[in-house]
């Protein structure tokens, strides 16, 4: 399975513009650039939650894929969401623990600037 064609694919991923730009091992990262339409504000473009969310959650699906070279549906993801998120937006996602049924990923998020915008978990089907 080409997991960042995979992933890229999603119509969701291509509505926000959602970008796997590396994958491996349980480690995957990947970008977002930023437009208006993407915003929560009319005055400065910053992401929306939902955003940073999709982000994290497609990035964190990659990484556990790139262990099970099959789809993993998102069973639960949380969110801290710690800063702002202006400009283009990166995540870094790593798999902490893979097993038969599900699987969990630690995802951070970063702002164009290097600030840590967000922290997540995700949990993902895996069987």
């Amino acid at each position: 399975m080409d997991i960042e064609e995979f992933f890229e694919s999603m119509p969701f991923a291509q509505l926000l513009g959602v970008e796997v730009t590396e994958v491996e091992d349980g480690y995957a990262e990947g970008y977002i650039e930023m437009r208006e339409d993407l915003s929560w504000n009319a005055d400065q473009v910053m992401a929306h939650g939902g955003v940073t969310f999709t982000l994290a959650d497609t990035v964190g699906g990659a990484a556990l894929v790139s262990l099970v070279d099959q789809p993993v549906p998102t069973i639960d993801m949380r969110i801290d969401y710690l800063n702002a998120g202006t400009g283009d937006l990166r995540a870094e996602a790593n798999v902490v623990r893979l097993g038969g049924d599900v699987g969990t990923v630690d995802v951070d998020v970063y702002a164009e600037d290097g600030a840590h915008i967000a922290s997540a978990r995700g949990v993902y089907k895996t069987g």
